[in-house]
């Protein structure tokens, strides 16, 4: 008998503001079908400026316990992974266990970019194998609509905002690949490309945010790959095939790198969750607002295997096999 990490519920919480490309043909010099045939994207959410990044995460929990069953009480930590914090201290994560009255315990941020929610559920799920907590809310939250230079028409109509929550909980498991559970993660980064997709600024350095910029060439062509040997690896590594995946639940940046994935896996695209069309690239809240949409609509449902992957700035890249 095994202790897996289940997803035992999702949330998701996105601003009410819509901006849609039509829009930003009068903000910069693009039009609806340069970004659309580049991307994918049609629209996406922009917060507030009151609405900060802890503010969705906030609501992305509060949407994913109301559907598990349990209540503050019974959460032993929060993870959230975000590249735009409220604060450059405390983490988002103490402040999500502030306003929700979740009791002391573990609670912090993971940075890794548009890979952070990989990044921030095997962590989750590693606390949650080694004994060390129980039920763990693992959040993506970002504003990256405070990070983009709103004259730079290469990254402007990329990115977006909203956050994803799920409740990862302990179950035993004797069913191996079989039963409900994370059955794998895969981590990764190459610090040596960390110039290619970054921030112009920092606390450190300029003391400012900076915006984002981003070398789109490189950044693609390294992404196929870096998708390619990770779903390769994840498939051997549990010694199944692509017929074996229900759904590609990848990070939404672009459908081009999305539909290079999905061809490596030689699956259909009516197996891949796609929201890039109206969510844009929400960095690492993409894949748990991508996961949530599609179990509350019925496409993902209980006993399915899924197939999670990302790739971000740093460079980093992740996978996870989760049968749900």
């Amino acid at each position: 008998m095994t202790m897996n990490s289940i997803i035992k519920s999702t949330g998701s919480y996105l601003p009410e503001r819509i901006l849609t490309n039509a829009e930003l043909e009068k903000m910069v010099d693009t039009t609806d079908e340069w970004i659309t045939q580049r991307s994918g994207i049609k629209q996406r959410h922009i917060a507030r400026d009151d609405e900060s990044t802890g503010d969705m995460a906030i609501k992305a929990a509060l949407d994913a316990l109301a559907t598990s069953g349990l209540s503050p009480d019974d959460i032993d930590g929060v993870i959230v992974a975000t590249t735009t914090p409220d604060r450059t201290f405390p983490s988002v994560a103490v402040k999500v266990q502030g306003e929700l009255g979740i009791k002391p315990g573990l609670a912090f941020d993971v940075q890794a970019v548009c890979t952070g929610f990989v990044y921030a559920l095997t962590v989750a799920d590693n606390f949650i194998k080694c004994g060390q907590a129980k039920n763990i809310l693992v959040i993506g939250a970002e504003k990256m609509s405070s990070l983009v230079d709103w004259t730079d028409r290469t990254t402007c109509v990329l990115f977006a905002d909203g956050a994803g929550a799920v409740v990862l909980s302990a179950q035993e498991n004797n069913e191996g690949l079989a039963g409900q559970g994370i059955h794998s993660t895969h981590l990764y980064a190459n610090g040596a490309q960390r110039e290619m997709l970054q921030t112009t600024g920092g606390v450190s350095t300029t003391g400012d945010n900076g915006v984002i910029e981003m070398q789109g060439r490189e950044v693609f062509k390294y992404a196929v790959s870096y998708m390619a040997d990770v779903v390769g690896e994840v498939l051997e590594r549990n010694n199944i095939t692509s017929a074996d995946i229900d759904w590609l639940v990848p990070h939404q940046a672009n459908i081009r790198i999305i539909e290079g994935t999905a061809k490596k896996l030689d699956m259909g695209m009516e197996q891949v969750v796609v929201t890039v069309d109206h969510h844009g690239n929400t960095s690492a809240a993409s894949i748990p607002l991508a996961l949530d949409e599609a179990v509350k609509s019925g496409k993902i449902m209980r006993g399915q295997m899924l197939l999670i992957e990302a790739m971000g700035g740093g460079l980093t890249w992740g996978a996870a096999l989760v049968r749900f």
